[in-house]
């Protein structure tokens, strides 16, 4: 039988306290940050959802139905000759619900004409992307010729909106 003092017995309940009450801390932080990222991804999903139904169209129809129009209207108003269009789809991510309209138009005029053609297409309320932009120059009497390559996102799920 042994007996300790009970200095002895104090001393090792108050060092278990006490790396009882770290733990405790330790995990309280780990808690607060796990929750902190529960949020943020909620966060993150809200506006996401928030970019699908207010920003992107919500399918192929629509995505054409935005762009088949107002480009060659913008075209026009810029003094800008539209001289062809052509269009391809691609289904992007890895769950397949999302899909790329890519477009490619070639576009004739004066340099300032072009000029204000891009501007005018990158501040249009239509989520539109330039992916590429190729200005060449022909003989002396002849428009420069614009090709640009943009594309434009879309939901492929069944009401995506």
């Amino acid at each position: 039988l042994v007996v300790r003092p009970l200095a002895v017995k104090s001393n090792g309940a108050a060092g278990r306290a006490a790396a009882a009450a770290n733990t405790l801390r330790v995990a309280e932080r780990e808690l607060a940050a796990a929750d902190a990222l529960v949020k943020g991804k909620q966060q993150a999903d809200e506006e996401l959802s928030a970019f699908y139904g207010r920003v992107l169209p919500a399918d192929m129809t629509a995505a054409r139905r935005m762009t088949y129009a107002s480009l060659p209207a913008l075209a026009r108003r810029t003094g800008v000759f539209y001289e062809a269009r052509t269009t391809d789809i691609e289904n992007v991510g890895r769950d397949g619900r999302l899909a790329r309209m890519n477009i490619r138009m070639i576009l004739q005029g004066e340099y300032d004409n072009l000029r204000q053609f891009i501007y005018g297409l990158e501040s249009a309320p239509e989520f539109v992307i330039i992916d590429d932009v190729t200005l060449v120059e022909g003989a002396t009497d002849e428009p420069l010729r614009l090709t640009v390559n943009m594309s434009t996102y879309y939901r492929t799920e069944p009401n995506a909106r």
